[in-house]
């Protein structure tokens, strides 16, 4: 399984890749192997602040729908587009063209995420 070393993580499988203020945000290879096929991605809090551990959205797969938790505090600022016509891009390319949004960093507070070995070791990996 592939866990990006750049990236950090989140015990709830959600990943982030953080530039400057500016977070990116999805769920892991893990994570997204776990659910199936996923057939449908909903997030309608952009513009909103949300604070870590919160719910931003859901994933939904042929076998369940999943909550999606932010990783850190801050304001959702974009949304992937692509998910509403291509939600499969979570299973085929979690870390690359299936993100899901993009964060407007408002602390850094970061003592909860996981780097990739501690992630793996998480998983079980």
């Amino acid at each position: 399984m592939n866990f990006p070393q750049e990236l950090k993580y989140t015990k709830d499988h959600e990943w982030i890749k953080i530039e400057g203020d500016i977070a990116t945000i999805g769920i892991t290879e893990f994570a997204q192997k776990e659910l199936g096929d996923i057939v449908y991605v909903e997030v309608e809090t952009v513009g909103e602040t949300i604070e870590a551990g919160e719910v931003f959205g859901s994933v939904e797969a042929v076998k369940t729908v999943s909550d999606l938790f932010m990783p850190i505090t801050g304001e959702i600022i974009e949304f992937n587009d692509k998910l509403e016509s291509e939600p499969e891009l979570v299973n085929e390319a979690p870390y690359e063209a299936g993100w899901m949004v993009k964060v407007k960093i408002s602390n850094d507070s970061f003592t909860e995420l996981l780097d990739a070995s501690e992630y793996a070791e998480l998983v079980g990996a």
